[in-house]
């Protein structure tokens, strides 16, 4: 296993819409404990393929208190949001930033799993918030752009100021 290199904000590729996965692979598989790794190695709690440059639709997550409840999420599709929460959210693509961002309290997944087999998950809280952020990742969207324009550009000059102490 390896840890990838997680693009950064504002890297075009993370603007990319991923595909369908039509076949799961023993490549795919490997890809997939290499993203494990990568969102261990970094302590999030999960992680889009397109974050890595892998361009499918997958993610990891793992919001257990224990991170060893690890589950790859393929072909995910929320079926149903109901209520709204407010909560803090970062991003392993946005260095440094973290803001409250508005997201449905409980959502219901249908996707299927890396074995192929349809799951089906109705959850809340953190979870919630994971799945509705990974999903945004697989259509090119990021936390940022659910905040305000001033907020994004204070992320910008936060994010600029860090790369020149590099």
């Amino acid at each position: 296993m390896a840890v990838l290199e997680i693009l950064q904000f504002p890297d075009p590729r993370l603007r990319i819409k991923a595909e369908p996965v039509l076949e799961v692979t023993d490549t795919l598989r490997a890809q997939v404990k290499d993203m494990y790794e990568t969102m261990y190695h970094a302590q999030g709690v999960g992680l889009a393929a397109t974050q890595v440059d892998i361009h499918l639709r997958l993610f990891t997550m793992d919001c257990s208190e224990s991170r060893d409840q690890g589950v790859c999420i393929v072909n995910p599709e929320i079926v149903h949001m109901e209520g709204t929460q407010y909560e803090g959210e970062g991003c392993l693509s946005v260095e440094s930033a973290f803001d409250k961002v508005e997201r449905a309290a409980k959502v219901l997944m249908r996707a299927t799993n890396l074995d192929g087999h349809p799951i089906e998950m109705e959850v809340e809280g953190l979870q919630a918030i994971c799945i509705q952020h990974e999903i945004d990742h697989l259509n090119g969207i990021l936390f940022v752009d659910h905040l305000s324009r001033l907020k994004q550009q204070r992320i910008k000059s936060k994010l600029k100021k860090i790369s020149t102490r590099k």
